[in-house]
């Protein structure tokens, strides 16, 4: 692969097939994106009755790695590429931030579609709250030098939705209320 190709290659990857360039928000639509391919996997997973911690373990983790990975590696390049020390369009971070919130999912696919979209969309809402707000230490780590800066805020953004949302589903009343059961560890 030429250099054009790499590069262009890198920035589908950083922009998270473009969604890095679409306003306003791009991370919230580099979030979405990510949503929305994890419920097509993890709904794929469950269709091909796949136990649940195919969905946890294969598709998110290595998903998250996946993306951690790249962002540290082509993380100098992006911020060459697009200026600033967190530029709009490098949503590869908002990706990995994501796919950690959606981790350990409560067992929602045998209830529907309903409770599906509640759990993910919640997910969704709660990452990108916290993204925002950005709670210490996710404020302090986006100092870190490049990609790592870019990425570890994200991370810990997804961790803090991810411990959040794992009381919501699980012990709230509105986890009853959607039928969801707290046998999923």
């Amino acid at each position: 692969m030429n250099g054009a190709g790499r590069d262009r290659l890198k920035a589908a990857c950083i922009t998270v097939l473009g969604s890095g360039h679409l306003r306003p928000a791009p991370g919230s639509w580099g979030s979405l994106t990510a949503a929305g391919l994890f419920a097509g996997l993890w709904w794929l997973a469950a269709a091909l009755q796949a136990p649940p911690w195919i969905a946890d373990v294969i598709i998110a983790l290595l998903g998250i790695l996946f993306a951690s990975w790249l962002s540290v590696r082509w993380g100098a390049w992006a911020l060459a590429r697009y200026g600033g020390s967190d530029p709009r369009e490098f949503v590869l971070d908002e990706f990995a931030g994501q796919w950690v919130a959606l981790l350990w999912l409560p067992p929602v696919a045998g209830l529907g579609p309903w409770a599906f979209i509640c759990v993910v969309g919640g997910q969704f809402l709660l990452f990108r709250i916290l993204d925002i707000i950005k709670p210490p230490p996710a404020r302090q780590m986006e100092r870190w030098p490049a990609g790592w800066g870019v990425l570890c805020d994200d991370l810990m953004s997804g961790f803090y939705a991810l411990v959040a949302g794992q009381l919501l589903w699980r012990l709230s009343p509105l986890a009853a209320w959607l039928g969801l059961q707290a046998s999923r560890v």
